[in-house]
């Protein structure tokens, strides 16, 4: 008797360890664009473009993603990209960005990488 209630007891731990490392919550995964003018004050209020476009053959201009969005008062443009990322995924995107404010404009790059929040600066001019 002794022997099935280790059995038992050794069983319902493995399960319950498995279960409880699975339980990994994903974290974030966040784009941040600094916007910046030509005397590299932070810029407020300048719409901001992220987009990528895809590789695949036959695919080329085909967007998969984009978002836009304003820089708040701190001149930080903030895209939480949860949607395109999956768990155990390997890096996310490398997206373009295109930045405007009344005449002025710039664009960059920024590689996101999982789970953390990536950071660029874009200066517009």
């Amino acid at each position: 008797m002794k022997k099935h209630s280790f059995i038992i007891l050794a069983v319902l731990f493995s399960f319950g360890s498995i279960a409880l490392m699975g339980c990994n919550k994903k974290k974030d995964t966040v784009a941040k664009i600094y916007i910046r003018n030509s005397d590299n004050s932070l810029v407020s209020g300048a719409r901001v473009v992220l987009y990528g476009e895809s590789s695949e053959p036959g695919q080329q201009g085909k967007v998969n993603v984009s978002d836009t969005t304003k820089s708040n008062s701190a001149g930080e443009a903030i895209f939480n990209l949860n949607n395109i990322y999956q768990k155990g995924q390997a890096g996310v995107a490398v997206l373009n960005i295109s930045a405007s404010f009344g005449t002025t404009t710039g664009s960059g790059i920024i590689k996101v990488v999982e789970e953390v929040t990536s950071e660029e600066t874009v200066f517009i001019q």
